[in-house]
Parts: C-alpha cells; sequence; structure tokens
C-alpha cells in the first residue's frame, strides 16, 4: 500500500462529480474543500460545466495539468468504476468514494464492488469508500466529505464506519468543546481497511489518540501482532457493535458453549492493547481524557472534593476499578490540617468542605501534586451558594500545569459549569459531570501506561519436543475412515504426541485384547466404547470404572459390546477403550475453538461436571500468545484460588496448567484442520497433572 499521507494533506484535490445545483453531494463536497480554507490546487470535474463555483472545471481527469494528489468521487454507481480505471491511468495514488449503491445493496452492487477491488490492485490505488461520507483533516484544512460542518482542531482521530455516526459526532462535538485531528467515514472498506489507517495514525504527529467505531473487523493475517504496534505507540479505543462470527451456538465442545457471541473480539482487543467501550458516551470520555492528560506512571490516586457525598461514590468506583486510594504521609497531612478546616477531612479523599474558597482548593491541589506516591488527582465541584466554579477552574489550570500529573475535574452540575468547562478543556484538564466517570478514565489512563510497558515473549516458538508427523498421520487416517470427531484413544495420541500429559487409553478390538491391555497397563481401568457416532456413553452402559482384574476386563468388554449393540444396533463401535484409572486431583479444564476471523482460541478454567453451570472461563488468541497473557488468563479464574491452595489444601502444580495452555496452543497454530478440541477434566496434583477425557474434532 501507498503512504496516506497525500490522502489528508494533499497539494492538489480532484473532485470527479462536482456540481453547480446546490444540495447535490458533488456541490457540498466542492463547497466544503473552498470554504473550510484548503490550501492546495482544486480542480473540479464535470463534463457539462467549464466552472464550478467560481472554479475553473475540466471534462476528464485526463484534462488536468497535473496528476491531483487526491480524487474524491461522486457520481453515480454504475460510472465510477470507469473513473476509477483513468484515475489508475494517468497515475492518481489517492481516492475517497462517496457513491453508494455498492455491496452494501447486493445484487449488482456487489459485483461492481469486487470490480472495484481488482481495479485498486492494478493501479496500487489507496480508496477510502465506497459509501464513505468522505474524510477531514482539520490541520491541513481539508474537509472532503458532505458532512454539513467542519469539526474543531484538536487531537483526537475518529474512525466510524457508519456516516451518519460520523456526522451526528461532528454535529455534538462543536458544543462539546471536542476538536478532531481527523476524521474518517471508512464507508465498504473495499480499499483502506481500518487496520490500515489505525497503522497510518500511529505515526501522525497531529493525533494523540485514535477513536473508532466499527461494526465489523477486516482479515489480517496476523491481527494481534499488527495492533500492538499501533497501541504500543498511541492509545486505540474501539466501540465494536454487531456479535463475533465465533459460531458459539453451533458449538460440540463445552469450551465451545462457554465461547459467548463476542468473546472473540474481546480476547483480539484485550491482547491487541486495544481498549474496548460499550457505548459512545464512553468511547469520548475516555478519548478526552487520553487527548488531554499525561499518563500516569501508577494507579495510586487522590481526591479532592468540597462533597464528601461525591468522594465517597469515588472511592467506591475506585475499588470497581482497581485503583489505590492514597494513604497520606505524615508530613502531607500535616501540611493539609493547615489549609482544610476541623470540620473537613485531610485524609483521602480530601474534603475542603461545601463553603471552601478558591485558596483552598489551590493550596490543597499543590499539596497533593507534590507528593510523589500521588500518579493522578480527580478534583470534585459542587456548585455550593458560596462555590466560584471560574476561579476554582483558573486555580486548578495555573496549579497544575507544573506537574507530569493527569488532573480530571469533576463539575457536578450544569449551568454553573459552561465557562469552567470550556476554560479547563481549552488548558487539556478534561472535566466530567459525574465522578465515576471520572475515576473510569483514570483506570484507562494507567491501563495505557501498563500496554506500553507490556513484554511480547513468544512461549509457543519455544515448544520443540512435539511429535509433528504421528498427529498428521492420526489425522489422515481419520479423515480416510470419512470421520471427523477423534476416537479417545487417538486423541491420546495425539495429547501425547505434543507433550500434554494424559492417562493412557488404548483401543482394544477383542475381549483377549481388552483383558492382556488392562493387565499390562495395570489395575485398576476404565473401559468404555470407542465410537465417534455415540455421543452419551455412559447413557447406554458404555463406560465401567474400577476394573480391577483381567477377568473382569474380558467380562466387562463384551457387556459394553453388547449394551452398544442394544441401544445402537445400527452403529459398528470400533471396539472398548482401556484407560488407566488415576487419582483424583484439582478438575480444570483446557480447549479450544476456533474462532472463523481470529483463529483458534484457547480457553482455561474449572472443569469437570458442573463447568457449563459454573462458566468460569478465561480465553486468550492462541496466535501471538504471550507469557503474561497466559499468567493473566489463569488468575481472571475461580480455578486459579482452587490450585493455589485452598482452605488449608496443598497448592497445585500451576506450571504444569500453563504448559497444557501453550501446548494445546502449539498443537491448534500446528493443525488449522482442529475445529474444537476439549481436555476436560485434567486431574491437577500437587506434581503433574493427567488429562482423564480428551475430545479432538476436524
Amino acid at each position: 500500500m501507498n503512504s496516506l499521507n497525500e490522502m489528508f494533506n494533499p497539494k492538489s484535490v480532484a473532485v470527479i462529480g462536482a456540481s453547480n445545483s446546490e444540495g447535490k453531494v458533488g456541490y457540498i463536497v466542492a463547497d466544503n474543500i473552498v470554504k473550510e480554507g484548503y490550501k492546495g490546487k482544486i480542480y473540479p470535474i464535470n463534463p457539462k460545466s467549464n466552472e464550478i463555483q467560481g472554479i475553473e472545471s475540466y471534462k476528464n481527469i485526463a484534462d488536468l495539468p497535473e496528476v491531483p494528489e487526491l480524487v474524491v468521487i461522486s457520481i453515480p454507481s454504475p460510472h465510477v468504476n470507469q473513473a476509477i480505471k483513468e484515475c489508475g491511468e494517468v497515475g492518481v495514488k489517492n481516492i475517497v468514494v462517496i457513491t453508494a449503491g455498492f455491496k452494501e445493496v447486493g445484487g449488482e452492487g456487489v459485483k461492481l464492488e469486487e470490480e472495484m477491488v481488482g481495479l485498486l490492485k492494478k493501479y496500487d490505488i489507496n480508496l477510502i469508500g465506497p459509501n464513505s461520507l468522505g474524510t477531514i483533516d482539520t490541520h491541513t484544512p481539508l474537509n472532503s466529505s458532505f458532512s454539513q460542518m467542519m469539526p474543531s482542531k484538536g487531537n483526537i482521530a475518529f474512525i466510524s464506519q457508519s456516516g451518519a455516526m460520523m456526522v451526528a459526532i461532528i454535529d455534538w462535538s462543536v458544543t462539546a468543546g471536542i476538536g478532531f485531528s481527523k476524521v474518517i467515514s471508512l464507508g465498504n472498506k473495499a480499499g483502506v481497511s481500518e487496520i490500515e489507517l489505525l497503522k497510518f495514525l500511529a505515526d501522525d504527529d497531529e493525533t494523540t489518540v485514535v477513536i473508532a467505531y466499527l461494526e465489523s473487523i477486516s482479515e489480517d493475517e496476523d491481527f494481534v501482532r499488527t495492533l500492538r504496534e499501533v497501541s504500543n505507540k498511541k492509545p486505540v479505543v474501539v466501540l465494536k457493535s454487531g456479535s463475533s462470527v465465533a459460531g458459539a451456538a453451533a458449538a460440540s465442545s463445552h469450551t465451545g458453549a462457554l465461547a459467548g457471541s463476542d468473546v472473540a473480539f474481546d480476547t483480539a482487543f484485550k491482547q491487541s492493547g486495544i481498549f474496548r467501550v460499550t457505548t459512545m458516551a464512553e468511547l469520548f470520555d475516555v478519548a478526552l481524557a487520553f487527548s488531554m492528560c499525561p499518563i500516569p506512571t501508577g494507579r495510586n490516586l487522590a481526591i479532592i472534593t468540597n462533597a464528601g457525598g461525591g468522594g465517597v461514590v469515588s472511592v467506591d468506583a475506585m475499588e470497581r476499578y482497581g485503583l489505590n486510594l492514597v494513604n497520606f504521609d505524615d508530613e502531607t497531612t500535616t501540611k493539609l490540617e493547615e489549609v482544610v478546616p476541623d470540620e473537613g477531612s485531610v485524609k483521602n479523599p480530601i474534603d475542603v468542605l461545601g463553603d471552601a474558597p478558591v485558596s483552598r482548593y489551590q493550596e490543597a491541589l499543590s499539596i497533593v501534586l507534590n507528593n510523589d506516591v500521588v500518579d493522578s488527582l480527580v478534583v470534585m465541584v459542587c456548585p455550593t451558594a458560596t462555590a466560584d466554579p471560574d476561579g476554582i477552574a483558573n486555580a486548578l489550570i495555573e496549579g497544575a500545569k507544573d506537574f507530569d500529573k493527569p488532573v480530571v475535574v469533576v463539575n457536578m452540575g450544569g449551568p454553573s459549569f459552561v465557562n469552567a468547562d470550556k476554560l479547563l478543556r481549552k488548558n487539556n484538564i478534561p472535566t466530567y459531570v459525574f465522578p465515576e466517570t471520572a475515576v473510569k478514565v483514570m483506570d484507562y489512563l494507567e491501563r495505557f501506561n501498563s500496554v506500553q510497558n507490556r513484554i511480547y515473549d513468544d512461549p509457543i516458538a519455544k515448544i520443540a519436543d512435539v511429535d509433528k508427523k504421528a498427529v498428521e498421520d492420526i489425522f489422515k487416517k481419520v479423515k480416510s475412515g470419512k470421520r471427523d470427531t477423534l476416537l479417545g484413544s487417538e486423541a491420546y495420541a495425539v495429547a501425547k504426541a505434543y507433550g500434554i500429559s494424559a492417562a493412557p487409553i488404548i483401543l482394544s478390538t477383542t475381549l483377549r485384547e481388552a483383558g492382556e491391555v488392562s493387565e499390562e497397563m495395570g489395575f485398576p481401568v476404565v473401559l468404555k466404547i470407542a465410537s465417534d457416532k455415540i455421543l452419551h456413553k455412559s447413557d447406554i452402559g458404555g463406560v465401567k470404572v474400577g476394573i480391577e482384574t483381567k477377568q473382569e476386563a474380558e467380562k466387562v468388554f463384551e457387556e459394553i459390546m453388547e449394551n452398544a449393540k442394544k441401544a445402537h444396533p445400527d452403529i459398528t463401535p470400533d471396539g472398548v477403550e482401556v484407560q488407566k484409572m488415576m487419582p483424583n486431583g484439582q478438575e480444570v479444564l483446557v480447549g479450544m475453538i476456533r474462532d472463523k476471523q481470529f483463529g483458534p482460541m484457547v480457553a482455561f478454567g474449572m472443569g469437570g461436571i458442573y463447568v457449563n453451570l459454573i462458566e468460569d472461563v478465561a480465553f486468550n488468541l492462541a496466535k501471538g500468545i504471550t507469557s503474561d497473557e497466559i499468567d493473566a488468563q489463569f488468575e481472571n479464574t475461580k480455578a486459579a484460588k482452587l490450585l493455589k491452595g485452598f482452605r488449608g489444601e496443598a497448592p497445585s502444580d500451576i506450571a504444569e496448567v500453563k504448559e497444557a495452555i501453550k501446548r494445546v496452543a502449539k498443537l491448534t497454530l500446528d493443525f488449522p484442520e482442529i475445529s474444537e478440541l476439549d481436555i476436560n477434566p485434567i486431574f491437577v496434583y500437587e506434581n503433574g497433572s493427567s488429562a482423564l477425557d480428551v475430545k479432538i474434532k476436524l
């Protein structure tokens, strides 16, 4: 892909479909470019006019005196591809297609868009759209969209897959006092995707934070690693609507049932370092903080308030988000006692009382920010009769400017704070109406600090002691038998080939073989019917446990085969599997469900018969998984507490569990044909572990 610099800061712009008819899209686009102060060359193109809005017009792109660095197309959809072809022939590299009527309408529109994609590849063109509202760069300035207004200049880049959402936000931002560096309407994403835009914006000097409203995520061979490079440079905040393609409803394994409709996107964003929000309000609350605040170096928060209730609400929110309420040392406490009346509080939250003058806020602010333990500060102002919102705002602006710490203000009211909010935001101090919002954005700010300090190792690459050929042979045998589900003995052999500890399983086809295998394996053993077509084996008497002798094993073999014949006369079992009985341990699950977009998702959680009832599970994408992410996956489950030793029990072998997660990840990356994998339960001991039931579906 060519550089996107000229897409947003071109020296010349051509508008194909520019018009003199007010109300037409071609008129609005050309008018926006002119009236918003674009300083480069403008080339209207319309075969029916010699002049558009007072500017010399041209019949077609080939007539221009130079190759424009950007072309905006707004003509009927049947003619768009011909225009793109003509642009490609003269060497145009950047195009925005406003026109709708492509894949979003189906039928002929789909064919037109497929043809468009082919032209883009042929001529190596960057294209945003079709069905886009256009793009805006406030710093160029260039408004090549048909938005009715230009947003204020700022440092937030906004990518939107919804044109309606884009124009609504631009309209709202003017009154909210929020400025943008770039606003981009993605449209159908036939050319440039949100991933390519994120990579470009990560190196854009005019952008501090990137936010996006997305309804789908473009395909990327290595989504997590690609986006990690972006999120390490700049915070990326995404509101993703719609549901995942995980297909959990169709899954047959425990892991599949636990993978909810949106788990794949949550997991992909989390591992990429991208922040996912759930509402438009949250998207812009967080963006405002990132656009104005320095990034804190820790999670220690202080609060100054003139209303005790606001302080209590803030502390409750801090507990929810895992922020630390600073305990002041004696020196800081003494200084605060000289400023705050006895009726107030010098403990965090600091209550400067409802009658607090500007000076009390100013002095308390200075004392708190000078404390090295404090990483960030929330200041709350309630509109009491004596409060001076504008004076307090000016004091906070002056007092905070010498400190590289985030300060967020909660002005708890409406009309009383209109001017104060403008003052503070103009001076890079974000303001909110409610305490919970301020605490939430502080959490996001610190989490970005953590993202930038992540260590991205590759524990999967270090696993070398696997027998890939053995697994290839097993899968070849299964497929040749026109099966998609492995027998237990085959699944055990796969686990063994990849170093996953499991109770041995051997297939026997005669009663004599069952007796010999059982004796060789060592009693006690379990016998179970071997068939991928019989799902509920226990229900038909197809499983017998605690077998202690060779003779008993032979007898049970006959019983199981007879029970299977009675229950399923139309099914011929593969035989009976003999499995070594293992001592009880803590029961956990490790599994995998393959997402169509992001690949294998590895699950870990509490195992056993209650797995779907308790639903204690955490997921990671296998591709790009790190040691830290495996540690976090483990800690985010109730199973972690059990394995660490619950109510006096000895701790279990946690390292063994994490090793199983790594090896399942490697297995499912090595073999994309595995659609589902379920190891439940795994018995975990003080030393070592043993998987009892391994299910693999191709």
